[in-house]
């Protein structure tokens, strides 16, 4: 995954075979390079809040051991207070069950449902602070 960020940014080169000019927008060393600089830590996040994150819900589940937050330092297991996630029961078989079926509806209601509005708010965000920082450029 690395090595992709750090050649992705080159792939503004193709752009030449479709007649984009260096100095344009999508040229060479344009938005590619800087775009994906901000990418890059973007993305770097990404990836540490997805696995922080399978930590967190696992604690917030009704089942198991609880989560050994500060291995290898500490092997005691925790949950948090506050546990509205169904365990999701192990192996392919019992995971299609009517058993899996109520863990797949907490799951939707406590996991995908926030992560849908929370991806929808910087979405408009986004498109907000671009649409004010382009009225700015033409200016």
């Amino acid at each position: 995954m690395g090595v992709a960020c750090s050649i992705l940014p080159d792939v503004d080169v193709l752009g030449f075979r479709f007649g984009v000019r260096y100095g344009d927008f999508w040229g060479h060393r344009g938005f590619w390079n800087g775009g994906v600089v901000v990418g890059r830590l973007h993305l770097w996040a990404y990836f540490f809040l997805a696995a922080a994150s399978h930590g967190l819900l696992d604690a917030m589940t009704d089942g198991g051991l609880g989560v050994a937050f500060f291995s290898p330092f500490d092997n005691r297991r925790y949950f948090l207070p506050w546990r509205p996630i169904h365990v999701s029961p192990i192996g392919y078989e019992r995971f299609f069950t009517t058993r899996g079926l109520v863990v797949f509806e907490t799951e939707l209601l406590w996991i995908w449902l926030p992560v849908a509005l929370l991806m929808a708010g910087a979405w408009i965000f986004n498109r907000r602070s671009l649409r004010s920082s382009y009225a700015i450029d033409k200016s």
